[in-house]
């Protein structure tokens, strides 16, 4: 085995993205087989803060990369590798939601997973000195979660990528489709609407 070979493949040392790709075209399974590993963690986490269902994640999850797999031929490098899988990721969950949608209606908090939605750090959202702490953070994170259930698919989406994933406005744009003003605009609201869910719970 060569030494090139036996250096790991990592983000560092190892074969960029789209070397990985062209490998993949040329029938190198192994390298596909790496660029799941680098991309199943930061895909399963958007696919689950959108569909609140770790069930639901894990098929999405194997249908995005066999999409993604199936359509490698037609991937030109326009844009970067994550870039491209993470709008095949979004795609993929916005039907899968909009299907649900049409089936059951909209989720409650009662059908989401144990964990629910993304835990967002709190801690600073409430005095210091109050002996209620615990108690009104669990009240807060279970507002929030119901108030991001609120949210639409691609309002939620930009709360996942910029505040849960920290992503940028331009890598957001990229993968949304859309501008960075639209991105920004889209947060704006969001914030906006989670603030004001908020309101009572943050003037505690």
């Amino acid at each position: 085995m060569s030494a090139e070979k036996a250096l790991p493949l990592d983000l560092e040392n190892g074969p960029t993205d789209e070397e990985l790709v062209a490998s993949t075209l040329k029938g190198d399974l192994g390298a596909y087989d790496e660029l799941i590993r680098r991309f199943q963690g930061r895909l399963y986490g958007v696919i689950y803060h959108l569909t609140s269902n770790h069930e639901d994640t894990n098929d999405l999850l194997m249908e995005v990369f066999d999409k993604a797999y199936r359509s490698l031929p037609t991937f030109r490098g326009q844009s970067s590798f994550y870039t491209w899988i993470y709008r095949i990721a979004i795609n993929r969950s916005f039907n899968f939601l909009d299907k649900r949608k049409r089936r059951q209606g909209a989720m409650s908090l009662n059908e989401l997973d144990e964990e629910g939605l993304p835990k967002l750090d709190l801690a600073d959202l409430s005095p210091q000195n109050n002996p209620n702490k615990s108690i009104m953070l669990n009240e807060l994170q279970n507002k929030l979660n119901e108030s991001m259930l609120k949210l639409s698919n691609e309002h939620r989406t930009v709360v996942t990528l910029f505040d849960i994933q920290g992503l940028a406005h331009s890598e957001i744009a990229k993968v949304m489709g859309c501008t960075e003003g639209t991105v920004r605009s889209r947060l704006h609201y969001a914030h906006k609407q989670l603030q004001k869910s908020l309101g009572i719970y943050l003037k505690r």
